[in-house]
Parts: structure tokens; sequence; C-alpha cells
């Protein structure tokens, strides 16, 4: 992987915004708890979206389906609303591989099969 990737296409930041969203709501997340999680200055979306660009381009396809597979697990070891509360270990979602897992393994091309 080159040093430096090219920008994201304005295609492909509507994609990731539409991923974002849908990831949220799925997660019962909210673009504040993004905010923390990416250590961004706003919670508005061109802010978060920026920030995500930044990965790529430093890091790729690969970097950033990392740095958000990393807020997930963060995100599954927390219950939402609650700080320090492990209680999502129980919860059957924790114990399936997530959606941004499923990405970070195509990219990498272990498909398994």
């Amino acid at each position: 992987m080159p040093a430096s990737a090219p920008s994201l296409s304005p295609e492909q930041l509507e994609e990731l915004q539409s991923l974002l969203k849908d990831w949220l709501r799925l997660t019962g997340r909210t673009q504040s708890d993004l905010r923390r999680a990416l250590r961004a200055g706003s919670i508005r979306m061109p802010v978060l979206l920026e920030e995500l660009q930044v990965t790529w381009s430093r890091q790729g396809a690969a970097g950033l389906a990392e740095r958000l597979c990393a807020i997930e697990a963060q995100w599954l070891a927390e219950e939402p609303g609650e700080d320090d509360d492990f209680s999502a270990a129980n919860d059957p979602l924790a114990h399936s591989m997530g959606q941004l897992d499923l990405l970070l393994q195509e990219i990498r091309g272990d498909s398994g099969s």
C-alpha cells in the first residue's frame, strides 16, 4: 500500500456517509458517540467524514476499516448510555461478527473460500 492513498471521491464520501448513518442506527449510537470515538472536533457529519478521510489518506481502505472495527469493538464492550457496564458481553450481537469485521475481512481477501 502506498504511503499516501488518494482522497475519497465525492461518490465514495456519499457511500461512507450512508454506511455511517446506517451503522449508527443499527448500533443504537449517535454522531456524538462517533465524535468521541474519533476524537473529532464536532458531531457534524462533514467533520466526522473529514476525520475518516485522513485515516483513508494515510492507511487506505484497510486502515479505515480497521479504525471503524476498533470503534465497533469498543462500543460492543460497553452498553449505550452506560460508562463501564460490560453487560453487552451477554448481547447476541457481541458474539457475532459485525458488519465492519466482514468489510475488513473482504478488504484483506480473507473470505475463507
